[in-house]
């Protein structure tokens, strides 16, 4: 099998935290980290005869961390620049977390937005990602403003497991639409974008989002929804039962799934360092499930978390709680 080349703009660095020993029963995450070598695929891990990642191997593969450091998205939709510093502070919140995973995970680096070239960016990111994908690993965006959510699509829209014909699920945990249609893409126009490119293939994007605020989205973009034919809940509704049902919903109607978290879709007293911290939020243990419930259904094929932004951040409280989601997501 021969995998498209991809660079990224910064190597993977070391990982720090604190040591309690060598043995795997004092690992944490900054020990369990490795540099990841681009083109290596995990026996095991793919259908036989195939590009496409096994059904149900989910939790046997391993994981690769790519961060994608860009707000030029942030920038262009009038937020508060300061997300292209997430993946460092994500990874300096996860270092030193307890590691009680049994899967390998590997670190990628870096894909840097510089200069405004937000489009570039993303179409090197999603490269990167689609190869990662298809030697068989599971893979884990670190953004980066919620373009990020673009860059993802790219990469899982150019894997072999869409491309052999399986059903794609975008769930989104998100006080957001982001179905802006502006002149140019954003941090508010990615799922839009994403519209247009499943409908110039000939699908049509399986959309749910988990988390809308009625009062920071306008009719207009509700209008976007219903057209689309968007699925949603609103935070108000958003018990542990409605949601877990809402989403077990969506699980059942497509193979594999890209997750993809908005952190301002939390309350603003627990997700503070965010572009546009949230009036009301979703609970932590609502989407804290929500991420269990997608790690445990053998579906899931790509994660992100995006908008985190350590420039506004409260004793990194932000980073802290993004780090749990991944851990859960990933362990």
């Amino acid at each position: 099998m021969t995998l498209p080349a991809y660079t990224v703009d910064i190597p993977p660095k070391p990982w720090t935290g604190r040591f309690d020993g060598e043995g795997r029963e004092h690992r944490r995450w900054w020990q369990a980290v490795s540099p990841y070598v681009p083109g290596s695929v995990m026996p095991g891990s793919l259908v036989p005869g195939s590009d496409t990642p096994a059904a149900g191997a989910t939790r046997s593969r391993s994981a690769v961390i790519l961060g994608f450091a860009s707000d030029e998205g942030v920038r262009r939709n009038q937020g508060r620049p300061g997300a292209a510093g997430a993946p460092a502070a994500l990874r300096a919140a996860l270092g030193p977390l307890a590691f009680h995973s049994d899967r390998e995970v590997f670190d990628a680096g870096d894909v840097e937005v510089s200069g405004g070239a937000l489009e570039d960016g993303q179409a090197r990111a999603g490269q990167a990602i689609a190869a990662m994908l298809d030697a068989g690993h599971l893979t884990a965006v670190l953004g980066g403003g919620h373009e990020t959510a673009f860059a993802s699509y790219l990469g899982v829209a150019g894997s072999a497991a869409v491309r052999s014909g399986q059903r794609l699920g975008v769930l989104n945990l998100d006080a957001h639409f982001d179905l802006r249609d502006e002149p140019e893409p954003s941090s508010g126009t990615p799922f839009l974008q994403m519209a247009r490119a499943e409908a110039a293939a000939g699908r049509e994007l399986r959309y749910a989002v988990v988390g809308i605020s009625e009062p920071n989205n306008t009719r207009a973009l509700f209008s976007t929804a219903h057209r689309l034919g968007v699925k949603y809940l609103l935070d108000e509704d958003c018990t542990a039962e409605r949601v877990e049902a809402f989403v077990a919903d969506f699980l059942a109607g497509v193979d594999v799934l890209y997750l993809t978290i908005d952190l301002d879709v939390l309350p603003a007293a627990v997700a503070p360092g965010v572009s546009a911290p949230a009036g009301y939020g979703v609970p932590l243990p609502v989407i804290s499930a929500v991420c269990r419930q997608v790690a445990q259904s053998g579906k899931l094929l790509h994660v992100d978390v995006a908008e985190l932004n350590p420039h506004y951040d409260i004793d990194g409280r932000t980073a802290r709680v993004a780090a749990r989601l991944v851990e859960t997501l990933l362990r």
